[in-house]
């Protein structure tokens, strides 16, 4: 969560949502790729962290799913996000802050708990929440 945390914390930097995402083998712990939220920068509405560093670790892997890892990310993850995930078959979730707003997992859709939904990770909530929670607070306070 650490790494999440920087990579939110760099998005902040280039004016992005500050949140960050890494996702992890769970066999070797080599990081296969770690990202934060780059919506503005791409113009891209999907250009979420969880989305990036799927996308780089699936290339990585030569596969579109990631079985044997873990994905760490600084706030939990969009309905979007959370689709992506099971997809993926990514085996665990581990998320700081709760989004009561635009979460997809323990609120919103809660993606996980749809009979259709394909895989569900292990889910893992409130890691460094306050950590976390803080810089998104600090980041919109600073926007209005």
């Amino acid at each position: 969560m650490i790494r999440a945390l920087e990579q939110a914390r760099q998005a902040a930097r280039r004016g992005e949502s500050p949140i960050g995402a890494v996702l992890v083998d769970r066999t070797s712990g080599d990081v296969l790729a770690e990202d934060g939220n780059r919506v503005e920068e791409l113009k891209d509405p999907t250009a979420h962290a969880e989305m990036l560093v799927i996308r780089q670790a699936a290339e990585r892997q030569n596969s579109p799913r990631l079985t044997g890892c873990d994905l760490y990310v600084t706030l939990e993850p969009c309905p979007m996000c959370a689709g992506a995930i099971s997809h993926a078959r990514i085996g665990k979730l581990v998320f700081g802050a709760y989004d009561p707003k635009g979460g997809g997992v323990d609120h919103g859709a809660r993606v996980f708990d749809r009979p259709t939904c394909h895989h569900k990770p292990d889910v893992i909530g409130g890691v460094s929440e306050e950590d976390c929670a803080a810089l998104l607070r600090s980041f919109f306070q600073e926007k209005r």
